[in-house]
């Protein structure tokens, strides 16, 4: 049994280039987090970068508050990022988190510089900080040299990190070259369990009822993610096997690449590529397949395969990164990232899965997983750093002088501009002449949930809906 003492309400603000309408690890991370605070009697507010036509303040579910800022992003290997503002996010940064009145702010992913920068700002403005990074990074080329010094740099002075897995905990301190390891802590991702569940017709069956065996593969179809090794595999196995299909769910710039691997191997009836999907059709994937596979290069922490798994797959994943600690061997066959290795593990799991129960598979997600946990143990990391006295100016000079004999003094003059804006942001404009938002009533929401969303159906089968209309009946 776990008792943890009662929390006293924060006001939380999440940043990140990553959220809604994205789709990805990091969304789902984020938007399930605040949903859990949220429930916890925190207040909780997300600011992200410019989706499409998607900009200003929007409300969805559960009254979750979205500042759509101005910033527009462009394609990077990482995802789409914005490009560095600099100084510039600083007076709309500060007037968000003081109408706000925000005392933590909570940035995620480490490659997205509109976090990067907001956390830098918080720090200047004395309130707390933390970081959750959510990927794995290398030491030697280029692109990491550069996102590892960066990430020294901000890390430096940060209150705490978080990181999904224990893998990931040490590439951060590595990278970042983290003066307090101690500052990190291990959180893992988790799933809606409600959700993702096997068929009810598999109640008390395993998965020896099939005859046909389908394989589910569920990835963003980039490099990073394994293509190269999908399509080596797939007709392989569908040479061996002639039971076995292929669902493959996914977009991005290597989909040419499978479909020429089915056009080659005249894999039309055997393979099918669905595209991309929204997140609420995940769950009807996976319940099409008995086996989920996971061909990823580098991953912290994949929260496909515990969807996957409480949905009752077994699992075939490449042992890299953070993997091996998602689940236990019997749920998950691990294989080296080449073709071959994949090959033999992709026949030991469909040797193994007619012994599957689903929804064994499903009650053990449930026990291991869960985003109320994820909540509470992130809410430790939040009663701890609030205690924590703010350090002056004098002191974040001194920590970050010490990150090199040029470095440091770039970081120096970085510190010391960004609190020379912030003193002139506090005499034009200061903070009394900044009006306080109205914190949204969520404890009324919930006792009149049920009349709101009639309401609201009501009214949209009344008049002709428009975009801001559906919105805000989707919201509630």
């Amino acid at each position: 049994f776990r008792f943890y003492l009662p929390m006293s309400p924060h006001r939380i603000c999440m940043v990140s280039d990553f959220f809604w309408p994205g789709f990805g690890g990091v969304e789902i991370h984020i938007y399930n987090l605040a949903q859990c605070l949220l429930k916890q009697g925190h207040k909780v507010i997300v600011v992200t970068r410019l989706y499409g036509n998607r900009r200003g303040v929007r409300f969805i579910t559960n009254g979750l508050k979205v500042y759509y800022t101005p910033f527009q992003a462009i394609k990077f290997p990482p995802g789409e990022v914005t490009l560095p503002n600099f100084h510039l996010f600083l007076p709309l940064l500060r007037t968000i988190l003081l109408r706000e009145g925000i005392t933590i702010v909570h940035g995620h992913q480490a490659t997205s510089n509109l976090c990067q920068e907001a956390l830098f700002h918080a720090k200047t403005m004395g309130l707390a900080t933390v970081l959750t990074d959510h990927s794995l990074h290398g030491f030697a080329d280029s692109a990491a040299i550069h996102i590892n010094k960066y990430l020294e740099g901000r890390l430096c002075d940060i209150d705490h990190v978080i990181c999904v897995s224990h893998t990931s905990k040490e590439n951060v301190v590595l990278r970042a070259r983290m003066p307090d390891p101690t500052k990190v802590s291990v959180i893992p991702n988790a799933t809606d369990t409600t959700v993702f569940t096997p068929a009810q017709s598999l109640k008390y069956n395993t998965w020896s009822v099939t005859e046909c065996l389908t394989i589910v593969v569920v990835a963003r179809l980039v490099y990073r993610k394994g293509v190269d090794l999908l399509v080596d595999v797939v007709p392989q196995v569908c040479r061996a096997y002639s039971n076995v299909e292929f669902v493959i769910a996914g977009d991005g710039p290597r989909r040419i690449q499978v479909e020429e691997m089915i056009e080659r191997n005249s894999l039309y009836d055997r393979v099918h590529m669905l595209g991309e999907i929204q997140h609420a059709d995940v769950k009807h994937v996976f319940r099409r397949g008995q086996i989920f596979m996971n061909f990823s290069l580098t991953e912290a922490f994949c929260i496909a395969i515990i969807e996957a798994a409480s949905c009752g797959l077994l699992v075939v994943s490449t042992r890299v990164g953070g993997v091996p600690e998602v689940l236990p061997e019997d749920m998950l066959i691990l294989a080296d990232p080449n073709p071959y290795s994949l090959l033999a593990a992709t026949t030991k799991a469909i040797q193994r899965v007619r012994s599957v129960s689903p929804w064994d598979f499903h009650e053990r997600i449930v026990a291991m997983y869960s985003w109320d946990e994820v909540a509470v143990r992130t809410e430790c990391v939040y009663a701890n750093i609030i205690t924590h006295p703010i350090p002056t100016l004098l002191e974040r000079v001194h920590i970050v002088y010490q990150r090199g004999w040029l470095f440091g003094k770039i970081l120096v003059f970085l510190v010391l501009l960004d609190f020379l804006l912030w003193r002139l942001l506090e005499w034009f404009h200061p903070r009394e002449a900044i009006d306080p938002a109205v914190d949204f009533p969520y404890a009324d929401y919930l006792l009149n949930r049920d009349r709101l969303l009639k309401q609201a159906r009501n009214w949209d089968s009344n008049r002709q809906p428009t975009p801001r209309g559906r919105m805000l009946s989707g919201a509630l």
